[in-house]
């Protein structure tokens, strides 16, 4: 599939089938997450890929304050990537960058979680492009502290949401995309001058 179709098809799916996903292809997924650009390479993301049946099961328990509903419950395979603020804060203080020290401040925004969003993309564009659906719901904080101690996650990585990939059912549970339109170029696109257009 080219890369713009790819872009162009990709939509949050509602509601999977139960049908598995070969390994091959849940390999090329996460394995599309490792290529998402980080401030400095400090690759400070990481990915819970959850495949086995106990293993999903398991997460949805920790999922209390944004709870999914069954047809979304039934994807054969959830990845939750993470986001690692000390592994930024550690690459910025060596001696290429300059820097010092870990001083968080020095951040004008927390790339740790940018970067790691980008990844999560990268994972969307993937299922896309093998064919299948997926869906990026966020992880309230409040359930972070199951979600860690259940899969044994790290206090320093942060998950910053969950994908959940499968095959798409027929039925198309309608979302803010069927009722809203996607705004144009020339609503979000600015020219030299905000009150310009790009061209």
């Amino acid at each position: 599939m080219e890369y713009y179709e790819v872009i162009e098809r990709r939509r949050m799916v509602r509601n999977f089938r139960e049908e598995p996903i070969d390994d091959e292809t849940i390999e090329r997924i996460v394995s599309a997450g490792l290529q998402g650009p980080s401030a400095g390479f400090s690759q400070g993301f990481a990915f819970l890929a959850l495949e086995s049946p106990a293993d999903r099961e398991c997460f949805w328990a920790t999922n209390e304050h944004n709870a999914q509903p069954e047809r979304v419950r039934r994807a054969p395979l959830v990845v939750v990537p993470l986001a690692c603020k000390d592994d930024y804060l550690d690459r910025y203080a060596e001696p290429d960058k300059g820097w010092t020290d870990r001083d968080e401040s020095r951040w004008p925004v927390p790339y740790w979680y940018i970067d790691t969003g980008m990844a999560a993309l990268n994972i969307l564009h993937a299922a896309v492009d093998e064919g299948l659906g997926a869906l990026f719901f966020g992880l309230p904080d409040a359930d972070w502290p199951a979600f860690r101690e259940a899969f044994g996650v790290p206090e320093a990585y942060d998950p910053i949401g969950a994908i959940a990939v499968g095959h798409p059912a027929e039925e198309r549970v309608e979302s803010s995309a069927d009722t809203r339109e996607r705004a144009g170029l020339e609503e979000v696109v600015h020219g030299g001058d905000w009150g310009e257009a790009l061209r």
